[in-house]
């Protein structure tokens, strides 16, 4: 399924010809500035298989802006990491690393 069908509105099948697919506009939410987010790192280790995991929380703003700022923190850090439902999860115990990261890339982070 391409990307452009991943925005209609429930849509799975019309047979009027003139049908055409409305997108949700409202679905794009823009980020705050980095200043204005204030964003939470903590340890987990519940439900994964006894890894540690840090989690970043509390981002407000659109999925490719959080993939972004996810990259940045993976590769800063030189591990793995990932976006899941809303929340950054970088592998490992790196949490004084990202807050120092965030302070530095202008977010507020405890």
């Amino acid at each position: 399924m391409s990307n452009k069908n991943k925005n209609l509105l429930g849509v799975v099948y019309s047979t009027d010809k003139n049908f055409e697919y409305e997108e949700d506009a409202a679905a794009e939410k823009t980020s705050l500035q980095n200043s204005k987010q204030q964003l939470r790192v903590r340890i987990e280790k519940h439900h994964r298989g006894g890894k540690v995991v840090t989690v970043v929380d509390g981002f407000n703003g659109n999925e490719k802006d959080m993939e972004a700022l996810c990259k940045t923190l993976k590769t800063k850090c030189g591990t793995g990491g990932t976006v899941k439902d809303g929340l950054i999860l970088i592998q490992g115990e790196m949490k004084e690393r990202i807050v120092k990261l965030l302070i530095e890339l202008g977010y507020r982070a405890k």
